[in-house]
Formats: C-alpha cells, sequence, structure tokens
C-alpha cells in the first residue's frame, strides 16, 4: 500500500466539493524491527488493510525524525501522539451500507466512491467506500448502458452473422460488455453463421465497434450498431460507475479523526446497479431478456 491512496481520496474530496482527508495508508511502521510485507489477501480470503494515520502530516514529520535518528521511542511526549496517530483498519467490524452513488474518482487499485445513504439523519453527508490500493476489492456493475458508452480497451460478447472479411451482416440491438477470466481464448469466427462473437473493442465510431477476436483466421471484425443499441455489463468497470447508480458497500467504517465526509469504508465488495434505461433505449434490453443469456464465457 502506498500513498497513492493519500492523494485518492483528497481527489475524490475536491471532486465532490468536501475537505481533503488527511490520514494515508502505508506499509511503514517505525515500531518494527523489520518491516513486513503481507499478502493483502489472508488465507481465509479476508483482505488485509494495514495501518490508517489520523493525521499523515504528524506520521511523516515522525518518519522524518526516525530517518534521521533524532527520534528514537525515548520520548513519551512525541512516541504516545504518535501511537495514538494509528489506526489499524483491520481491527474494525465489517458492516453493510447502502446508498446512491455521487461521484468516483480513480481505479479498481485504490479509487475511491462517494455515495449518500437512502436513509437516516445524515443522508445529505457522504460516505466514501475505499478501495484496496492493490486491486483485491470485489466490484461488481450490473445494468444496461447506452452501447455508446462502450470504450476501447473493453471486452464484449455480441450475437452476430459476419461474413468473410469480419464485417457483420446486419446492425446489432445489444451486446455485454464482460471481463473474461484470466487464460480466456475465444472461439474462432464462423463466417456466414449466426455465432456468440467474443472480443476486445479496439475502436469504436458513433455506428459501430471494431473488435479483434484471437483465434483463427477472421481477427478483425466491424459491428454495425442500431441506433437503440444497449450494451449490458456482467463486469468489474469501475469507469461506468456514474452518479446516481445504486450501490451496496461491505467494509470497515472510520468515522473519526482522518476521514472523509461522514466517514472512510475501507471496502472489500462494491455492488453497483444502473438505473433502468429510458424508452426506448430499454426496448433493446427487454428483447435481450425475453431471448435470455448466451452460453459460454465465464464472468
Amino acid at each position: 500500500m502506498t500513498r497513492a491512496v493519500l492523494l485518492t481520496v483528497c481527489l475524490a474530496s475536491a471532486v465532490l466539493g468536501m475537505q481533503p482527508a488527511r490520514a494515508q495508508l502505508t506499509p511503514y511502521d517505525p515500531y518494527a524491527a523489520v518491516q513486513e510485507r503481507l499478502p493483502p489477501v489472508a488465507p481465509d480470503g479476508t483482505l488485509r488493510w494495514g495501518v490508517f494515520y489520523k493525521s499523515a502530516e504528524m506520521q511523516q514529520a515522525y518518519e522524518r525524525l526516525w530517518n534521521l535518528g533524532a527520534c528514537r521511542n525515548t520520548n513519551p511526549a512525541i512516541t504516545i501522539p504518535v501511537q495514538e496517530n494509528r489506526l489499524l483498519i483491520d481491527r474494525l467490524p465489517e458492516s453493510e451500507f447502502t446508498g446512491v452513488v455521487r461521484g468516483t474518482v480513480g481505479s479498481l487499485a485504490g479509487g475511491v466512491v462517494a455515495f449518500v445513504e437512502t436513509q437516516g439523519d445524515s443522508a445529505h453527508l457522504p460516505l466514501f467506500a475505499q478501495l484496496h490500493p492493490a486491486g483485491v476489492s470485489k466490484v461488481s456493475v450490473c445494468g444496461s448502458v447506452p452501447a455508446a458508452l462502450v470504450r476501447p480497451g473493453m471486452w464484449v460478447r455480441v450475437k452476430a452473422e459476419v461474413d468473410s472479411r469480419g464485417r457483420a451482416v446486419d446492425p446489432v440491438h445489444d451486446l455485454e460488455i464482460v471481463a473474461p477470466q484470466p487464460g480466456f481464448k475465444p472461439d474462432p469466427v464462423r463466417p456466414g453463421r449466426m455465432d456468440t462473437l467474443v472480443g476486445l473493442v479496439t475502436q469504436t465510431t458513433d455506428k459501430a465497434l471494431l473488435l479483434r477476436v484471437d483465434a483463427g483466421t477472421i481477427r478483425r471484425l466491424r459491428i454495425p450498431l442500431a441506433a437503440d443499441a444497449v450494451a449490458s455489463i456482467v463486469a468489474d468497470r469501475f469507469d461506468l460507475i456514474a452518479p446516481g447508480d445504486t450501490v451496496e458497500v461491505k467494509g470497515r467504517l472510520w468515522a473519526g479523526e482522518g476521514c472523509s465526509g461522514r466517514g472512510t469504508i475501507f471496502a472489500s465488495h462494491v455492488t453497483v446497479q444502473k438505473p433502468p434505461l429510458p424508452a426506448p433505449a430499454n426496448a433493446a434490453a427487454a428483447r435481450k431478456a425475453e431471448a435470455g443469456p448466451p452460453a459460454g464465457l465465464p464472468n
């Protein structure tokens, strides 16, 4: 864990009009003879967060004194405040929270989701769900978005018939944004047949997606999009979380000194549900629901 987490929290606070949090996550422990770096996930599956410093300035000043040899745990006036400044996140109990997203900053590794709870006297104050900097927090995004939000670098699954040049015969009305498992190998493209195709988006236009399929002889596809095309999400796409989404968070809440907003939640699980699309875009989603999910690709 690095001080990048501090920067992420400060950025999230600034974007959402909040005061920046004066805290940081770091593996540095001046009281330890050896700086042990444990894996971010324990054998039982729980996340290891380490130490949260309520005041980053106090810890940084102490580290400077320590590195200069000016402090060796001999002055209680220094060591006691430094000890009280440390919070072991892993000792906080886990709780569950539900709310509506106000904004995000960062990525799956160390990102922040700001949200307000839908109930309670303090619903107007945001909570900040902090993702683990090692990228091991579980994030799930479900729902549908306009296909125009599909971007290069995403994996998609689409049912279409393509010709020998890799061009789809008809525009598609619905597709899926997916997250293939490591080592996934797509099936070769078979021209002239209605198939379920999985590929990496390499380029987008207003009317089409260009895909790369690393299998078989046809490896470049052009998939035209219908005007009402909808993309359903079955992936951990942090970049598709948006204000107005419903969010459920499981994590360890710290609402004391150094937290952001009403509290910082060190999140192990974040589940996001997109709101229903307005008509006529939801017509494509309805057609997809009636057809049922295609088989094959693991999510």
